[in-house]
This record gives structure tokens, C-alpha cells and sequence, in this order.
């Protein structure tokens, strides 16, 4: 747990426990840390705010002590939201998605969803100039809806891409610019129109991709955060600092790693297996017999099974798949066919098998082949081949674009990238590497 006293927020804290007990107290799970004149100014931004977070600590420049409690308090609230509710950890995901993100834009949307929370509170004073959600949607998308309304039901990545999309769409059409109040052309796009609302000195984010944890423990501090929002906002009811359960509430998502090795476990786990050649426990205690005079009927034991489970994992390799994904799931696979010393037979093709290699049980070796092809797909002589080898699972790496008129008689995982989440299999179950 974070400093009660010592730093510059400590005012500002204890007055929001004081007036919202549960969902002020969130600020006594983050750290905060004072900032010195060298660190304000050695700032790579330039014009540091007086508070801002890298999704872990608020940082407090030494102008925040000349503002007045109560906007010192609302800065405090602001930040403790951001990190509530992981905006800079979920830019971060979101920039690992889309290649680019733009950081200002991203910024004004979180910025629009933790004012507008906050902005029902009367001891507390936001920052002027403060952007609020349904102003930010009815000037840069057109979007007239009240307060509460859209507090259920935007979150800062549908924002964020609305403001994108809106933008990309009306620059591709060349569409016709709108008429300002006064008669002036705007012809600005919705995503300039949303940074203009913004001011640059709340510019708060500061996002620290090496602070990223491993996706587990991504999703893991997610679902706390998310259970400590829920608890801290039904503790304080009517006063609490969230206007209402917000629909930014943090996602908790399990990592595809975890859900692949999860039902890889489950298909190739040993299973134990009747012997009829000892018998089981409770036979041999009773040495087989029900009293003095009476024989129990023969009692078969259990026995480990003999043979090595075995895995086919087909790889589509018509060009949908990156090689940096490509190579997170071979190793996601050799790890867990050596940690369950399972038989694996890969099967690599695209409208036809081009290549079919076997390993020996817990020695696949994914990682040192180089997968080359291109073209259409086409899955059916890939399942054909997979069930000549009688898997207990097969798995297809694939973006699901291509014909399926085999099903084999094993269960079936297609793994297929973000990009192609939408897509259905045309049976078996789908996992979305994202």
C-alpha cells in the first residue's frame, strides 16, 4: 500500500477520505512522489503538468502547492482514476495493437471520462478548462447524449478509434467542411477538433512501456483494480466519487497464453486407466473377502497410462500471420509439450501440405523452422493429414480465411490473430491471440 503522509497530495488525500471514505481511500494504493525543480525540468514533454502518473505514481510538480485545496483535491481525484482505471497501461495495449497511437488524442478521451465522473462532486474543484465527456461527443462526433448515458457507454478505446475512424473516413471521402457558428468553414477533423478542446498543461499521461508486466500479471492487477472500483463505489453509495459504474471500468481479459495452455493441459494430461492386471486398494485391503465366508468380485486398480499424448498443430503460412506472433506461439507449444512430454506432428501448408515433420515426445522445436509460403488456403488436406496421426488435439494457426470439408474425429483449437477476431471456424473452438 501507497504513503499515507509525506508528499504534497497528503492534504488533498485526506480530504478525499474524509468526504468519500471507499473510493477516495483508492488513492492509498498508488505511490506518489514529490517532484524536484532538475526532474520538472529535465522533462521530456517540455511543459510538465503540476500532477501526472505513469499508471503507478502520482507525481507532484512543486506548483501544485500553491493551488487552492480543492482543485488540489480534484487533481488528485483525476489521477487516482487514471490509475484506477489503467488508462496508461491500456494506451500501451493499445498502441501493441494498432501500431500507433496517438498519445495527445488518447490523453483528451481519458481525460473527458474522469472529468466528466468527478464532476457531480462539490468539494472538489477541476482544473479550468476541464474537457467533459458529452461536450467532447457532441463537438468532435455529433453525438448528443446526456452525462450519465454516455458514461455507460463509452470507454476511452471506443473513443479513441470513433475519433480516429470519423477522421480517416471524412479525409477519404474529401467530405464537404462544416459551417462554425459564425459561418467559417471548419475543416478540421473530429480528432483535431478533440485536442483543441484539451489544454496542453493536462497533458498527465505518461505512459512507461518497460513498466509493463507480463500479461498475466497485466490481467491479474486488471481484475483487482476492477474489484477495488466496485467494492470502494458500493461502500460510499451516494457519495461516492464515481458519478456511476462507468463502462471504463478495467477490462479483465485472461492472456491467449494462459487460455492455450490451459486447454492444451486439459486435451493432453495423462489420464489414468483401468488395470486388470492388480487390483485396486480397497480389494487388496479386504483381502477379497466380505466377512469370513463370502469373496468380494474382482476389483480392477488404476494404472498410469502407457501411451504419450499427442498434439498435430497445423500452420497456415498463406501470409496471415506475423513472425512475431508466430514465434510466441511456438513457444507457447514447445513449452507445454515438454512440460507434458507430448508427441508432436507439424503440419505446415497453405492450399496444400507442404510439409509434415515429427518430434519425439517433449523435444519440439518449433522455434528453428522457417515457415515460408503465400497464396489462398485451404484447410481441408491440412485436417486430412492431421488425422492420419490420430492427434488428442489439433490446433490451427490461421487467420480462417479458406474452405473446411474435412472435421477430424480430435477436438479442434484454430488460433487465430486480433485482426481476425471476428471470424467464425467453421466448428471446433477459437482462441484470438491478441
Amino acid at each position: 500500500m501507497a504513503e499515507a503522509f509525506g508528499h504534497r497530495g497528503t492534504r488533498a488525500v485526506q480530504r478525499m477520505v474524509e468526504y468519500a471514505p471507499s473510493t477516495g481511500g483508492l488513492a492509498l494504493w498508488v505511490r506518489h512522489h514529490d517532484l524536484r525543480d532538475d526532474e520538472t525540468r529535465s522533462d521530456p514533454e517540455g511543459d510538465a503538468p503540476v500532477v501526472a502518473t505513469d499508471g503507478l505514481t502520482i507525481f507532484y510538480a512543486r506548483g501544485f502547492e500553491a493551488l487552492p485545496l480543492a482543485e488540489q483535491v480534484g487533481w488528485v481525484a483525476h489521477e487516482v482514476l487514471h490509475i484506477a482505471l489503467r488508462h496508461t497501461q491500456r494506451f500501451v495495449e493499445l498502441q501493441q495493437l494498432l501500431g500507433t497511437v496517438d498519445l495527445d488524442l488518447f490523453n483528451r478521451c481519458a481525460d473527458a471520462i474522469v472529468n466528466s465522473t468527478l464532476s457531480h462532486l462539490s468539494w472538489l474543484d477541476l482544473p479550468e478548462g476541464a474537457l467533459q465527456l458529452d461536450t467532447l461527443l457532441r463537438s468532435a462526433l455529433e453525438v448528443e447524449q446526456p452525462v450519465e448515458a454516455s458514461l455507460l457507454e463509452w470507454d476511452v478505446e471506443r473513443l479513441y478509434r470513433a475519433l480516429v475512424e470519423r477522421s480517416r473516413a471524412g479525409s477519404a471521402r474529401g467530405a464537404r467542411p462544416e459551417r462554425g457558428r459564425r459561418g467559417a468553414a471548419d475543416e478540421r477533423t473530429p480528432a483535431e477538433k478533440a485536442r483543441a478542446m484539451g489544454r496542453e498543461e493536462h497533458a498527465d499521461l505518461r505512459p512507461a512501456p518497460s513498466q509493463q508486466q507480463a500479461p498475466e500479471q497485466e490481467a491479474q492487477a486488471a481484475r483487482e483494480w476492477a474489484e477495488r472500483i466496485t467494492r470502494a463505489h458500493a461502500g460510499d453509495g451516494a457519495h461516492s466519487m464515481l458519478r456511476t459504474l462507468i463502462a471504463d471500468l478495467p477490462r479483465v481479459r485472461t492472456p491467449w497464453e494462459q487460455v492455450l495452455r490451459t486447454q492444451l493441459a486439459r486435451c493432453l494430461t495423462p489420464q489414468p486407466e483401468l488395470s486388470w492386471s492388480r487390483p485396486s486398494r480397497s480389494y487388496l485391503a479386504n483381502q477379497g473377502r466380505i466377512g469370513a465366508h463370502r469373496r468380494l468380485p474382482f476389483e480392477p486398480g488404476i494404472g498410469p497410462t502407457k501411451a504419450a499424448p499427442r498434439l498435430v498443430v497445423i500452420v497456415d503460412v498463406s501470409g496471415s500471420i506475423d513472425e512475431a506472433l508466430m514465434e510466441r506461439f511456438a513457444r507457447e507449444i514447445e513449452a507445454i509439450t515438454r512440460r507434458l512430454h507430448a508427441a508432436l506432428t507439424l503440419v505446415i501448408g497453405d492450399e496444400r501440405v507442404q510439409k509434415v515433420q515429427r518430434f519425439e515426445p517433449g523435444r519440439g522445436r518449433l522455434g528453428e523452422i522457417v515457415f515460408q509460403g503465400g497464396g489462398g488456403t485451404d484447410f481441408t488436406p491440412m485436417l486430412e493429414e492431421a488425422d492420419h496421426h490420430d492427434p488428442d488435439l489439433t490446433v490451427v494457426l490461421t487467420d480462417l480465411d479458406g474452405p473446411a470439408r474435412h472435421r477430424p474425429r480430435a477436438p479442434v483449437l484454430w488460433a487465430v490473430p486480433e485482426a481476425n477476431a471476428r471470424a467464425e471456424p467453421p466448428f471446433g473452438r477459437k482462441l484470438v491471440l491478441a
